[in-house]
C-alpha cells in the first residue's frame, strides 16, 4: 500500500516532535531552577552585605572585617558562576526550542503529504464510482431504449 510508508514516517515525526517537547520541558525546567538559584544567591549576597554594613556602622574589629569581605567574595564569585551556569542553560534552552520547531515542521510536512495521498486516493475512487454510475446509466438507458 503506498500511504504506508508515509504513515511510517509520519509516526516516526509524531514521536521525534514529543521527545522534543519532553526534551524542551526539561531544559526549560532546568533553566528556571538555574536562574532560581542565582536569584537567591543575589538575594543572600544583598542581604550578607546589609549586615556587614550595619555591623560596620557599629565598629567591628579587623578579622570580622576580613570574614565579612571574604565572605562577600566567594559570594561574588559564585555568582558569576553561577551567572555563566544559566547563560549555558538558556542557550541549550534556545537549541531546544530549534530542535522542537525544526522536528514540528518535519512532522507538518509529512502530515500534508500524508493529505494530499488521502485526497488523491478520494478523488480516484469518486472518479471510479462516477464512472461506474455512468455505465450504469448507460446501461439502464440501453434496455429502456430496446
Amino acid at each position: 500500500m503506498a500511504s504506508s510508508p508515509i504513515k511510517a514516517l509520519l509516526e516516526h515525526a509524531h514521536t521525534k516532535v514529543d521527545e522534543a517537547t519532553r526534551r524542551l520541558g526539561e531544559l526549560l525546567a532546568s533553566e528556571q531552577a538555574c536562574e532560581v538559584k542565582l536569584d537567591m544567591l543575589m538575594q543572600y549576597r544583598k542581604e550578607y552585605r546589609e549586615r556587614f554594613m550595619q555591623a560596620a556602622q557599629t565598629g567591628i574589629g579587623p578579622d570580622a572585617w576580613r570574614n565579612y569581605s571574604g565572605f562577600i567574595n566567594k559570594l561574588d564569585e559564585a555568582i558569576g558562576q553561577q551567572q555563566k551556569v544559566v547563560e549555558h542553560s538558556r542557550n541549550m534552552t534556545a537549541n531546544g526550542q530549534q530542535q522542537w520547531v525544526h522536528e514540528r515542521n518535519r512532522m507538518k510536512a509529512f502530515d500534508a503529504l500524508s493529505q494530499r495521498q488521502i485526497a488523491q486516493a478520494q478523488h480516484i475512487h469518486n472518479k471510479q464510482e462516477q464512472r461506474q454510475s455512468d455505465e450504469h446509466a448507460i446501461k439502464l438507458y440501453r434496455k429502456t431504449d430496446e
